[in-house]
């Protein structure tokens, strides 16, 4: 041991500064490396500690940001007359389609689906979670109009999009640490709530940034 207030051995450096070298090239092995030179001067959210455990931790998702937006997906503009009130079953256009994708893939995987849940927490409702598009299935249903008017027929969803990052727990010698593995050093997600469908009127203002305001919308009111 070193007496007080000098300076260490030679050799006691050469170990601290071997171990060192031992750990950023573990790093750089694996393909890992943030980002360097301005972005690293804003670093992205992380794991609540920089330590974890290989045999237990795997990998830590956390969403960094959300968009929601409105999004009619089917329509159909009907004229209700006297005398054609009544419930009748109308089959409706597709004018557009959301599909749940990550980093622009189609195919979702178990560990996305867990991205997706942490998407739900953040934006307060379910969204979907799985390999899914609003394509799926045919709008067709029965609907009950009693009084004349010019009317909307709808279907359509909130569709959620933003920007993620991933870590994985990574082994150096004893150490387990996390560390940014998104391809790019952050990722994009889209994904949707489950579809709702209902009828608009221009006789009837809906708020703005709703799906039923965007469906009024179509109508030309």
């Amino acid at each position: 041991m070193n007496p007080p207030n000098q300076t260490p051995r030679p050799q006691t450096l050469r170990r601290a500064v071997a171990s060192t070298a031992v750990l950023l090239t573990a790093v750089a092995s694996l393909g890992l490396a943030n980002a360097t030179g301005a972005a690293a001067a804003t670093p992205l959210a992380g794991p609540p500690s920089g330590t974890c455990n290989p045999a237990v931790d795997t990998v830590w998702h956390d969403v960094l940001t959300t968009q929601v937006n409105p999004v009619v997906t089917d329509f159909s503009a009907i004229n209700v007359t006297d005398g054609t009130t009544g419930q009748r079953t109308q089959v409706l256009t597709r004018v557009d389609t959301v599909t749940t994708t990550v980093n622009q893939n189609t195919q979702i995987s178990a560990s996305a689906g867990f991205l997706f849940f942490k998407v739900s927490a953040t934006v307060g409702f379910s969204v979907q979670t799985t390999t899914s598009s609003t394509t799926t299935t045919t709008a067709s249903t029965t609907w009950n109009l009693n009084k004349p008017g010019y009317y909307g027929l709808y279907r359509g969803t909130r569709k959620v999009s933003g920007e993620w990052v991933e870590y994985s727990c990574a082994r150096a010698g004893g150490i387990g640490f996390w560390v940014n593995t998104t391809p790019n050093g952050k990722g994009t997600y889209t994904t949707f709530e489950y579809p709702e469908e209902g009828t608009v009127s221009c006789a009837t203002p809906e708020p703005a940034g709703t799906l039923r305001h965007a469906a009024r919308q179509r109508l030309g009111c």
